[in-house]
């Protein structure tokens, strides 16, 4: 099987911005974000072996993988 990438897609960021105090103090707020990396693997010709091997990666917590045929 032919292997392009990892190519690097566009990182999306959302920013969340929240108010400090429950009450007054509007001008008294914080931001968080998160952002969300990308990379696209491109199997050309692939062969079950090197599917099968994809499907039971053991990937760490946050991680996710989405296999498209």
């Amino acid at each position: 099987a032919l292997v392009s990438g990892p190519i690097p897609l566009p990182t999306e960021k959302n920013i969340y911005t929240i108010l400090r105090s429950p009450h007054v103090n509007k001008d008294s707020r914080e931001q968080f974000e998160m952002r969300t990396h990308k990379r696209l693997i491109d199997i050309l010709d692939p062969n079950p072996r090197a599917i099968d091997a994809l499907m039971h990666l053991d990937l760490p917590s946050g991680v996710d993988i989405e296999i498209k045929l």
